[in-house]
């Protein structure tokens, strides 16, 4: 009989029964190095969309791909143990019907590992999170400011900035809930929207430029560590790692130029020429 090690991974009901207890815990991360070292101290990491923008340079999230999310979940996986990790699923996948949302999804649990992913949309996706969780793919939903829409709404603006428009983001939030999504990103929502969204529906809510009594956070990574050139306003930066990288090549640069580059004890075992 094998023994196999057991990874000891926080699992979907885990996440469902902190709903208006201890926040969730959440990042995005996009490879291995990095995954691992945030791993010990989230709940949660995702694997966003938002890497066509941090990693590629894109201007949106429109153009990445089926292929380069299910590369980078699975470099996320590599690199950690303990966090539930959550796959994007990218604009194109999942709108057309919840059949090929159905099909395209089990690519990414199969060819990642990760446990769950997540998808743009409120009432419209409704019947997809459901024909989806009812075959055994725990899905997150994401309503509010929802990047993949982002030619629709004309920018990336805050939503639920009138009370005029609360109703059909509840009933966003709602639709989602009812559906079987274990838990809501609520992205670029007005402070008492988000709040009260949060009060209404039975599953995590996990706020990003949202309120803080959401059940949890998640920030980009790069943005929490001061790596990116214009993070949002709401953005509370941990970090200026961005500074430290500039100084570290400049002073690697000084060094290659005056020749003192590898130092005398990093020779790699070379023996000296006379």
């Amino acid at each position: 009989m094998s023994v196999h090690n057991q990874v000891n991974r926080i699992t979907v009901p885990q996440i469902m029964a902190r709903k208006n207890k201890q926040p969730i815990v959440s990042l995005t991360a996009y490879h291995a190095h990095t995954a691992r070292y945030i791993d010990p101290y989230v709940d949660m990491l995702l694997v966003g969309d938002s890497l066509g923008m941090v990693m590629y340079g894109m201007e949106t999230t429109l153009g990445v791909t089926l292929d380069m999310m299910i590369a980078h979940g699975a470099a996320v996986m590599r690199g950690t143990e303990r966090a539930l990790v959550v796959v994007d699923m990218p604009f194109g996948s999942y709108e057309e019907s919840p059949e090929v949302a159905f099909r395209n999804a089990c690519r990414v649990i199969k060819e990642t590992g990760c446990t769950a992913v997540k998808m743009e949309g409120g009432e419209r996706l409704a019947d997809t999170i459901h024909y989806l969780t009812q075959r055994g793919i725990p899905v997150q939903g994401h309503i509010g400011l929802t990047p993949q829409s982002v030619q629709v709404m004309g920018g990336f603006k805050t939503q639920g900035r009138t009370e005029d428009e609360w109703a059909a983001i509840e009933e966003d939030a709602a639709q989602v809930a009812e559906a079987g999504a274990f838990s809501v990103v609520l992205e670029g929502m007005a402070e008492p929207l988000a709040a009260k969204i949060t009060r209404q529906i039975a599953i995590p809510t996990i706020g990003i430029g949202a309120s803080p009594t959401c059940d949890g956070q998640i920030l980009v990574l790069e943005d929490m560590l001061g790596l990116s050139p214009k993070p949002p306003k709401f953005v509370k930066e941990f970090a200026t790692l961005g500074a430290a990288i500039a100084g570290a090549a400049e002073a690697y640069a000084g060094a290659v130029r005056e020749r003192a580059f590898p130092a005398p004890e990093h020779t790699y075992g070379m023996k000296k020429v006379d």
